[in-house]
């Protein structure tokens, strides 16, 4: 028989509707049984593209004998990660805190009342049984002993980040000097023969280049530029990018870029949209472009939704086999390849006995086009020409085969990562289409992702039905995705949804001791309607998403310049301010924020375009890398405060440039606008 979780529409949860342990979704039924009962709880979390998660499934949790165990002795909970970061976030930080290296499937024991007090990760079917009848053993013999753990850890959950950081109010500095520091704390870490940073696994990490982006723009240093044009370089011809299909997985195994744990994800490839865009601007390098295109495109034939939201993930695996559908045998190549097998051999670093494990070979490349048809002889059109016919020969067979599952919820935080990255690539190529799916998602998320009732925005969505009560990082992502919009397109509906959103996060996610002396601008992880668990977290670490409130920091500041809130901006100092030795610290766990010191380190241009050509003039702007702008425009008038009293000189589009709302003359051309930037 099913268990409870027939009843879910997580893919990750269905999954496990079979198995014969009796699992429940995270809620208060289960909850009420454990402490009824007087059980001690096992949570498991884990997510639908998660390879250790489906091998613990297949070892442990489909096997009746463990299944037996497991019922008999605990309340079994699975936890979708991605649907509940809220619950995955409180019991990772305890885990961790237990001395316990963090991953998933995530093993959580708890007592009833939900307090941890033990947790692993992946571990095989005879060690699994052997803990549970440990853990069952000691919470009959030892159950003073194991409550007060798990006291302890709920009370180390609940200490304010000022206790757990020495975090307090302050000023920041935004100085070159300040910023030298952050920057020399993540170059010395940086890998400057392979890209990214000198560990393995390596993620692509998109932070940590957008602050040396940001670092570059305002000092010129060419060994920021080179660290970057290399890692960009390197995951964009390395085996973690689908050579034919576009789109990144989520993280290489090795140092060298080459074999990827071959999940993708939305997040990522949200996020590297943006970033490559990004990049392009500032170098013109071809691959770059060439990327953003492909990903893109991958992205709308394989994650997109019929009503405009963008799927969470594609699977590792296929057939049971990682990697399965991405890889190649040389005999395949050789057989569909013909002729061409050689060129493309050498070019893909091909090897007849396979280049990965069972034989199969990974494709990947050390060499750009250019560099590649200059050694061959060839002209860069006759590559393309090549290219694209081996390309499209592979992917028919490709095509064929058993496609990774596919996690085809969409989750609102990461379709907000997605619009960011579609609206920014839209700034910097002008390509139509890209802002065309742009618009079609931020009517999705605004439509089918909020509630009308009080505006509040839900976390996740499918079939028909949203749920979960948003958290901080779906407003961060969608209302930083709303501000790169409006600012592509300048119409107004976008600003003031963004704001709107920021005034429901002002109201719900604040600390309740605002206005005291020591009062805390963090703000929490968790709605403050939301469901209430053993801890109240605030997020203030970047990782493969950057935390929500470097993220709401930086939306802050972006409204309080185009809406003229001095009270937004006061907020994001105040932020800026608490966080900034924590930072300095640990700049390569705090990149987001890191970046937005380097922006204020000089005033930020605050562009008002009005006029008939004022859409033409910003698309001449944003072909070019200037990231400390924001722009705001209209072919007639408006009330927005950069706009109010200014229009046209003698029917021309006039541009207003603004530091500190203090405004110099206007121009009315592109080329005296830079003139006046540099």
């Amino acid at each position: 028989m099913p268990n409870q979780l027939q009843y879910e529409t997580s893919p990750y949860l269905l999954q496990h509707a079979n198995n014969p342990v009796d699992w429940y979704p995270w809620g208060e039924e289960a909850l009420t049984r454990a402490r009824e009962e007087d059980k001690p709880i096992i949570v498991s979390i884990g997510y639908s593209a998660c390879h250790w998660c489906h091998v613990m499934e297949r070892e442990s949790f489909e096997k009746e004998a463990v299944a037996r165990v497991m019922n008999e002795n605990f309340i079994c909970i699975k936890v979708d990660r991605e649907e509940r970061p809220d619950v995955d976030a409180i019991y990772m930080e305890a885990v961790q805190a237990m001395g316990v290296q963090g991953g998933w499937p995530l093993n959580v024991f708890l007592m009833p009342d939900a307090k941890p007090f033990y947790g692993v990760t992946y571990l095989p079917p005879q060690n699994w049984v052997n803990l549970l009848g440990n853990i069952r053993d000691a919470f009959d013999e030892h159950r003073a002993d194991l409550a007060q753990s798990a006291e302890g850890f709920a009370t180390e959950l609940n200490l304010s980040d000022a206790e757990r950081y020495g975090l307090k109010p302050a000023d920041p500095l935004f100085a070159p000097e300040t910023l030298e520091v952050l920057y020399r704390k993540i170059a010395v870490k940086a890998d400057d023969e392979k890209g990214g940073m000198r560990r393995a696994p390596k993620f692509p990490m998109p932070s940590i280049w957008r602050f040396l982006l940001r670092y570059y723009d305002v000092t010129g240093n060419e060994a920021a530029l080179h660290q970057i044009t290399l890692t960009l370089d390197r995951m964009a011809l390395g085996g973690i990018y689908d050579q034919l299909g576009g789109g990144f997985a989520r993280y290489s195994t090795d140092a060298d870029w080459f074999a990827p744990h071959f999940e993708k994800m939305l997040y990522d490839n949200g996020q590297l949209l943006a970033l490559y865009a990004e990049a392009y601007s500032l170098t013109r390098r071809p691959l770059y472009k060439h990327v953003v295109y492909q990903t893109i495109a991958f992205a709308q034939r394989e994650l997109l939704s019929p009503e405009g939201g963008f799927y969470s993930a594609l699977d590792a695996d296929s057939e049971g086999v990682e990697g399965k559908f991405y890889t190649f045998t040389t005999p395949e190549l050789r057989q569909t390849l013909g002729e061409d097998y050689g060129w493309f051999a050498e070019l893909y670093n091909l090897t007849d006995d396979g280049n990965w494990e069972h034989g199969r070979n990974i494709l990947h490349r050390t060499e750009t086009d250019e560099a590649f048809a200059e050694r061959m002889g060839w002209s860069a059109a006759d590559l393309n020409v090549r290219l694209d016919a081996t390309h499209t020969r592979l992917l028919r067979i490709r095509n064929e085969r058993i496609r990774p599952g596919l996690d085809d919820k969409i989750l609102c935080s990461w379709n907000g990562l997605m619009l960011k990255g579609l609206a920014t690539a839209y700034r910097v190529f002008g390509e139509p289409e890209f802002l065309t799916l742009a618009l079609r998602n931020a009517f999705f998320l605004l439509k089918k992702m909020r509630d009308a009732r009080n505006g509040r925005l839900w976390h996740t969505y499918k079939l028909g039905r949203a749920r979960q009560a948003g958290f901080l990082d779906d407003y961060a992502a969608v209302i930083d995705g709303l501000l790169a919009l409006y600012q592509a397109t300048f119409t107004e509906s976008w600003l003031t949804e963004a704001d709107q959103l920021m005034q429901y996060v002002l109201t719900n996610f604040a600390d309740p001791a605002e206005g005291a002396d020591e009062s805390d601008p963090m703000l929490f992880f968790t709605d403050k309607n939301g469901e209430e668990l053993i801890a109240r977290r605030k997020e203030l670490f970047d990782n493969v998403v950057p935390a929500s409130n470097s993220m709401m920091a930086e939306n802050l500041y972006t409204l309080s310049l185009l809406l003229e809130r001095p009270d937004y901006a006061e907020r994001a100092d105040q932020m800026l301010g608490r966080i900034q030795p924590l930072v300095q610290q640990n700049a390569d766990y705090l990149t987001n924020w890191a970046a937005l010191f380097a922006l204020r380190v000089r005033p930020t241009a605050e562009i008002a375009l009005v006029g008939p050509e004022a859409e033409a003039f910003r698309a001449e702007l944003d072909r070019e890398f200037y990231p400390n702008k924001v722009l705001c425009g209209t072919t007639d008038k408006s009330d927005l405060p950069l706009l109010q009293q200014r229009g046209p000189i003698n029917g021309q589009t006039a541009v207003y440039v603004c530091y500190n709302r203090a405004c110099q003359l206007p121009v009315t051309s592109v080329d005296e606008v830079w003139r006046m930037l540099r």
